[in-house]
């Protein structure tokens, strides 16, 4: 814990992109601001680590446009689309920002820690590792209790804003878990590996029977091979190997599926251990009528396939941010009655910016995991590779989602 205190502007829970993205906005506006995280960093996450070059000009803004750029893997300037023994590439668009025209790679341990030490230098206070273990109120009157994860101490705060920014496997304690939907849910998977084949620059996205995934070079020369597999899939792959742990045999069906996997891995060595989480939760959930508002995949989460998830944390921190600032420039932060409105407004926008990504996402996972739908997709960008260009341009790959002005 950087700071103690009973009162602040703003709460927010998870020091994830989203969160402390939207952190270094509120701190450096002049608001007091809370930012809590259960975890310890660095850390491995199961997620992608493609940046999407719309984004870059934002992380300019928040202090860490060099440093990316110094550690970040190669500009990714193709996209792979792989099944079975076929390949097909295509050029990736690029963004009009002739500073950044590609988007890059990074690993989450990584950049985690480079905006969480933005928000600590725009003077927001950092609890880490602290759990919110209570939430009760309503706008304007939040309680909550942290607890260390390291003492088991408690501390109680209070706050006139409250912001979810939880990642897609944990809720907040006010949440319901969610309950097991049966075989077609998707459960992900991640290892880094080193000295792979696979050309720096190119996005793989992995068409599979039962499943999806990518792999790309990111820092340091390390490529991440990341894939969700439905439940009925992984449960087969299981009960075929027994006594094998459920990465290693992950991995075995990637390099049997998809002949650019069994390529790339070729006197490759995997970085420490499979990372595994689940399952995944697409949908929308911004509008939740509990006052809380939601950035990130708290908000809505997109099926990976496309490499939104970044995208839509960053952007869905800075149009909460934007429009948080704008409701009362200059005066205090905004009641429970402005926060009503404002939900509202957050809400409309959001679902107008984000919701044809999800859709689109859901389209093309459920035609990668499938195999007629799979052998259409691969017919198709073969004949017109343009596809996949077009594809990653409707993604919103080239599109930053909040006011022009926040940036």
């Amino acid at each position: 814990m950087d700071a103690c205190g009973s009162a602040f502007d703003a709460l927010i829970v998870g020091a994830g992109p989203a969160g402390s993205s939207l952190a270094i906005q509120l701190a450096r506006a002049g608001w007091s601001v809370a930012l809590v995280e259960r975890q310890p960093f660095p850390r491995r996450k199961v997620c992608g680590e493609c940046i999407a070059a719309s984004n870059l000009p934002w992380l300019q803004a928040l202090g860490i446009g060099e440093a990316l750029q110094r550690l970040a893997g190669p500009p990714l300037r193709q996209v792979t689309l792989m099944r079975g023994e076929r390949a097909v590439t295509a050029d990736l668009p690029a963004a009009d920002d002739l500073r950044f025209p590609w988007g890059r790679a990074l690993g989450r341990e990584t950049l985690d820690g480079l905006l969480l030490a933005q928000a600590r230098l725009a003077g927001a206070a950092i609890f880490q590792p602290w759990a919110a273990r209570a939430i009760r109120g309503t706008a304007a009157a939040w309680r909550c209790e942290l607890q260390s994860r390291e003492t088991a101490a408690v501390l109680p705060l209070r706050a006139t804003v409250l912001v979810d920014a939880h990642g897609s496997w944990e809720a907040l304690p006010t949440e319901r878990r969610r309950r097991a939907r049966g075989g077609s849910e998707l459960f992900a998977f991640k290892a880094n590996f080193s000295g792979t084949s696979l050309p720096a620059g190119t996005i793989a996205v992995l068409a599979l029977d039962g499943g999806y995934g990518g792999m790309v070079v990111a820092d340091g020369g390390t490529s991440t091979l990341a894939c969700c597999i439905r439940r009925d899939r992984l449960g087969g792959l299981r009960r075929a190997a027994p006594g094998v742990r459920a990465g290693e045999a992950v991995q075995a069906w990637l390099q049997r599926e998809c002949a650019g996997v069994r390529q790339a891995l070729d006197g490759a060595v995997r970085d420490g251990h499979w990372l595994s989480a689940g399952p995944l939760a697409p949908g929308v959930r911004v509008a939740a009528r509990d006052g809380i508002f939601r950035i990130g995949n708290a908000a809505g989460e997109a099926h990976p396939i496309l490499g939104e998830g970044m995208s839509m944390a960053l952007q869905s921190a800075a149009l909460l941010g934007a429009q948080l600032l704008a409701a009362t420039p200059g005066a205090p932060v905004p009641g429970a009655d402005m926060q009503a409105a404002l939900h509202r407004r957050y809400a409309a926008d959001w679902r107008r910016e984000f919701v044809p990504r999800l859709r689109l996402a859901a389209v093309f996972a459920q035609l990668a995991m499938r195999p007629a739908g799979a052998a259409v997709l691969t017919t198709l960008a073969q004949a017109w590779p343009g596809l996949l260009t077009h594809g990653a341009r409707w993604g919103g790959k080239l599109r930053f989602a909040a006011p022009a002005g926040s940036r």
